[in-house]
């Protein structure tokens, strides 16, 4: 099977880089500029905009490796192996899931 590299999810792989771009740019500049205008400090400004944009591209970055994880051919390579892994995928989740009834001890 062949992987193509970076060529699912480019969109979201553009916005992340975007976001980091801005957000560390936005970030030196309110640390290490003198930003007064009018009398009033406009650093801390771009301080919290630019770790927004940096939280936000964070979202980019998950759903573009999400949408490059080749986990999908992992059944055909493991014959019959992915099943097994799936029903204790399952198992677990149904006991994690459904509460446990304990009797009371009176």
């Amino acid at each position: 099977m062949k992987y193509d590299g970076l060529s699912h999810c480019k969109l979201a792989l553009v916005f992340a880089v975007v976001m980091d771009i801005l957000g560390v740019t936005s970030l030196l500049v309110g640390v290490f500029a003198s930003l007064e205008i009018q009398g009033k400090d406009f650093g801390d400004l771009l301080v919290y905009s630019g770790a927004l944009l940096v939280l936000f591209s964070m979202a980019g970055w998950v759903l573009w490796y999400s949408g490059n994880i080749e986990g999908l051919h992992l059944q055909k390579d493991f014959h019959g192996m992915g099943s097994a892994v799936d029903r204790l995928a399952r198992s677990v989740s149904r006991k994690i899931r459904l509460p446990r009834t304990r009797s009371s001890p009176h």
